[in-house]
C-alpha cells in the first residue's frame, strides 16, 4: 500500500508531504523510454481488508478483518500479507495512433501473460493553491499537533514539539517542518512524458498474489517505446512481509515493538499517529532526531536511504524492536501504526551504462525496480492475537457513544 496507509492521509491533513499506430507501427521520433516498476509487500490491517498500504481502509472494513468476518487474511491459504505493483511508463515519443502498450511478465507472477498499460486520458494539473485544513461542516478545524520521537520507555527531553493548525492554515510554516526536507523519487507520468502508460488501470483490475514472484524474464512492448528486455534475479523481487512479534502495551506504559528481520532491507522507519482530547493529533516517530515530515515517505532511493540513515532517521537494518514511549501511548483514544522497510533498486538500460557515462548519455530505454515492505496496524494491539482469539461467528462489541474528536476522522475513528 501504492503509495502509503494512514501514514499518507495524516501527511494530507497537516500538509507537510514534501512536496506508432495502434496496431503496431513504430512510434515516431527518438529519446529515452523510462520504465519503473514499484513493488510493495503489505501486511497488518492493509493486507486484511485486501487494500495496499497508501490506501486508508474504512472503519467498518477493519471491524471486519479483526474480528474475522471477512478479508482476504482471514481464509484459504492466504499468508496475512499481499503484493502490490505499480508499472509506470514514459516515452519522449508520440505514436501514430491511439497509445498501446503491455508488459509480459514471467510465469512465475502468476497474473497471467501479460499486463496492459493503458494511457489515461489527458487532465489539466491541479492549480497551486495555499494550503487548507478539511471542513466537517462547523469550519476549518482548529487544533495542535504534538510530535513526538525516539525509541525508548519514557519520551526525551524537549518533547513533544507543538504545531498549531490556525497557523498552519495560514500559510506560517514552523521551521523544523521545513528542516531536513526529503528527496522524492520522480517516476514517469503525464507531465514528464509526451506518452505515458501505466498499471493498474480501469482496464486491468488483475491482482497479483501474494506468492507471486518477479524474477525471471520481463518484456514491454508498445507503439511509442522500443521493446524493452530484462531479467530479474533472485534477491530482485517483493520483500518479505513485516511480522511483528511484539505490539502489547508494558506495565509501565509503553508499547515495546519488535519484528523478525526483512531479508535484503535496508533500512526501517516506525510511525504512530492518533487522536487526542481537545482536537490533538499526536505524532511519533522512531528517528532519532527531530522530524516533522513524517508524510514523506513512500519509496527511497538507494542515496537517500544512506543520507538519511546517517542522520539518524532511519533505523538501521540490523535493527529488530523499538519502544513507543508510554507518554504517546498512554495520551491517544487509539492511534494507528505504520512501519516501512525500505528494500533494493534494481536498474537497466539499453545499452548498458558505461563506467564512465559522457554527459548527455542517453540510452534507448531505462527500468527502475524499486522495493518495500509496509505495515499498517493499531499501536499495542497484537492483530494476530486477536485473530486466534476469535470466531467467525463472535461480533465486535458495541462501543458507548461518546463525543466525536473531528480530528478522529482523519484515522477512521
Amino acid at each position: 500500500m501504492t503509495k502509503t496507509s494512514f501514514f499518507i492521509a495524516t501527511a494530507s491533513f497537516i500538509g507537510i508531504a514534501i512536496s506508432a499506430a495502434a496496431t503496431g507501427q513504430p512510434a515516431q521520433g527518438g529519446g529515452t523510454a523510462t520504465y519503473w516498476m514499484s513493488a510493495e509487500t503489505t501486511s497488518g490491517l492493509a493486507a486484511m481488508t485486501g487494500m495496499s498500504a497508501g490506501a486508508r481502509p474504512s472503519r467498518g472494513a477493519m471491524l471486519g478483518a479483526m474480528f474475522g468476518s471477512r478479508g482476504p487474511a482471514m481464509g484459504g491459504n492466504n499468508p496475512g500479507y499481499v503484493h502490490n505493483l505499480r508499472l509506470e511508463l514514459g516515452s519522449p515519443r508520440r505514436p501514430a495512433g491511439a497509445p498501446q502498450a503491455d508488459h509480459f511478465i514471467p510465469v512465475g507472477l502468476n497474473a497471467g501473460p501479460s499486463l496492459p498499460l493503458l494511457s489515461p486520458e489527458p487532465s489539466a494539473p491541479p492549480a497551486p493553491r495555499p494550503y487548507e485544513a478539511p471542513t466537517y461542516g462547523d469550519g476549518p478545524a482548529n487544533g495542535r499537533i504534538l510530535i513526538y520521537w525516539g525509541c525508548g520507555e519514557h519520551a526525551r527531553p524537549g518533547q513533544p514539539y507543538e504545531i498549531d493548525l490556525a497557523s498552519l492554515r495560514s500559510g506560517r510554516v514552523p521551521p523544523a517542518m521545513a528542516a531536513l526536507a526529503i528527496h522524492p523519487m520522480n517516476p514517469p507520468n503525464q507531465t514528464n512524458s509526451a506518452t505515458f502508460g501505466e498499471w493498474p488501470n480501469q482496464r486491468s483490475r488483475t491482482t497479483i498474489p501474494a506468492n507471486g514472484s518477479l524474477v525471471g524474464d520481463h518484456t514491454i512492448r508498445g507503439n511509442y517505446s522500443p521493446d524493452i528486455h530484462f531479467a530479474l534475479a533472485p534477491g530482485q523481487d517483493f520483500l518479505a512481509p513485516i511480522q511483528l512479534t511484539s505490539n502489547t502495551r508494558g506495565p509501565g506504559g509503553a508499547v515495546p515493538l519488535a519484528w523478525n528481520p526483512v531479508a535484503n532491507a535496508r533500512a526501517y522507519f516506525v510511525m504512530a499517529t492518533g487522536a487526542a482530547e481537545n482536537n490533538t493529533i499526536v505524532m511519533w516517530s522512531s528517528s532519532e532526531i527531530q522530524f516533522s515530515q513524517m508524510g514523506a515517505f513512500d519509496y527511497l532511493s538507494p542515496d537517500e536511504i544512506a543520507r538519511l540513515l546517517a542522520q539518524r532517521v532511519l533505523l538501521q537494518p540490523t535493527t529488530t524492536q523499538c519502544t513507543v514511549p508510554a507518554e504517546v501511548a498512554g495520551r491517544v483514544q487509539a492511534a494507528s501504526l505504520m512501519m516501512t522497510a525500505f528494500g533494493p533498486e534494481a536498474n537497466f538500460s539499453y545499452p548498458a551504462r558505461p563506467a564512465r557515462a559522457p554527459r548527455g548519455w542517453a540510452p534507448d530505454w531505462t527500468v527502475k525496480l524499486r522495493t518495500r515492505s509496509a505495515y499498517v496496524g493499531m499501536l499495542g494491539q497484537d492483530l494476530e492475537a486477536m485473530m486466534r482469539g476469535q470466531g467467525q461467528d463472535q461480533q465486535p462489541r458495541e462501543e458507548p457513544r461518546r463525543r466525536r474528536n473531528p480530528l478522529g476522522r482523519i484515522f477512521g475513528q
